[in-house]
């Protein structure tokens, strides 16, 4: 009579070496994305700060909707003061009688949005409490009021001068330069991928000699080339320096992505009765897109940000970056109204990259993001 064994129950033995490379490579992409976010995040919160928020120690993560204010009897006239999370005590602003100078106080400093009918109606609340013994001559009333966390972003565009037309301009620049990029480099990267002819090799390698160069080099000599011709201070002039730098990347970049693209594709189209060109429009260029949208972002974001050429050739139509540049200068002791420029510099940057994201996405091997 046989006996059935029972199964044993193995467990299979952990790969501590895959576990320990696994391990270190959570700890490195964790790392490097809190070393990314960590600066962003600060800046975001420091653009929604009133100025007496960003110049506290240590300084508030998060913004707070609403301000909390007492108002007494002062030497002068009214005592106002303002609760500080912080200290968990309130703080003595003003000692005025002035119902303008209080107003002014609580959008310029603190960023609420209180008229002065606002204030006076807080006054009149108060004296009428003294005079109906609710309150005694020392006492005090507290109340609340929202917070406008967008209103750095208004005072800058308020008094920056120049900043919605600069706006506009950088608009105009940046595609500029994206469509200078794509015609020329986009062009070159297809006879680099789909011709042979002598040097080349050496030819596509010289096309990224000109980024060796600093902007600056390259600024210099252009003024007096589009002095010249005409375009000193206007869009297009701009457009034509960055272009300069552009086209080189556009050029590797899009010559990868023909030479990815079989040319009997092409070929085959052109079986069925397809013109080169027809063959092209209708079957390359759709295969393309992702290195057309990854070279169109680089435009973008160098045409964007560039700030020292955009100094030394315009003048009296700057980009919005030199508007962002001057006001970072001239604001000494409006850090917050520094970030929310910053901020509104990075926002369109954002907005382009994300519309495009799905092309770049099928570039790197997706589907959808």
């Amino acid at each position: 009579m046989s006996h059935a064994t029972a199964p044993v129950n193995r467990k299979r033995p952990v790969n501590m070496r895959k576990l320990a490379q696994r391990t270190v490579m959570y700890i490195v992409v964790v790392g490097i994305t809190f070393i990314i976010l960590t600066p962003i995040f600060f800046l975001v919160s420091l653009s929604f700060l009133s100025t007496r928020e960003a110049y506290q120690f240590p300084l508030p993560l998060v913004p707070s909707l609403t301000t909390k204010f007492k108002l007494e009897q002062g030497e002068k006239g009214y005592l106002l003061s303002v609760y500080d999370p912080q200290t968990d005590d309130y703080e003595t602003v003003l000692d005025t009688d002035d119902t303008a100078k209080m107003s002014v106080y609580m959008r310029a400093f603190l960023n609420t949005i209180m008229t002065e009918e606002d204030v006076q109606a807080r006054i009149a609340d108060f004296e009428s409490k003294i005079q109906s013994a609710e309150i005694g001559p020392d006492s005090a009333i507290y109340f609340t009021h929202r917070r406008d966390l967008l209103q750095n972003y208004r005072v800058f565009f308020q008094v920056t001068r120049d900043a919605v037309p600069a706006l506009i301009r950088s608009l105009e620049v940046a595609a500029f330069t994206i469509v200078i990029s794509l015609s020329i480099g986009g062009l070159a990267g297809y006879a680099f991928a789909r011709y042979v002819f002598v040097g080349r090799e050496g030819l596509k390698f010289g096309v990224l000699f000109v980024r060796m160069f600093p902007a600056v080099a390259i600024a210099l000599p252009m003024i007096t080339i589009l002095a010249g011709i005409g375009l000193y201070d206007q869009p297009l002039g701009l457009s034509l320096v960055y272009a300069v730098g552009s086209i080189g990347l556009t050029v590797w970049i899009t010559a990868s992505i023909f030479l990815g693209i079989p040319v009997s594709l092409e070929e085959a189209a052109m079986v069925f009765g397809a013109t080169k060109f027809q063959a092209f429009v209708r079957i390359t260029f759709p295969l393309a897109l992702p290195g057309l949208a990854a070279a169109a972002m680089y435009s973008f974001l160098g045409a964007w940000n560039e700030t020292v050429s955009a100094i030394m050739l315009t003048q009296f139509h700057p980009t919005f970056a030199v508007v962002v540049y001057q006001t970072l200068l001239g604001s000494t002791g409006q850090v917050n109204l520094a970030a929310a420029a910053g901020m509104a510099m990075a926002l369109p940057a954002v907005i382009f990259t994300f519309f495009i994201r799905r092309y770049i996405n099928q570039m790197w091997g997706g589907i959808t993001v």
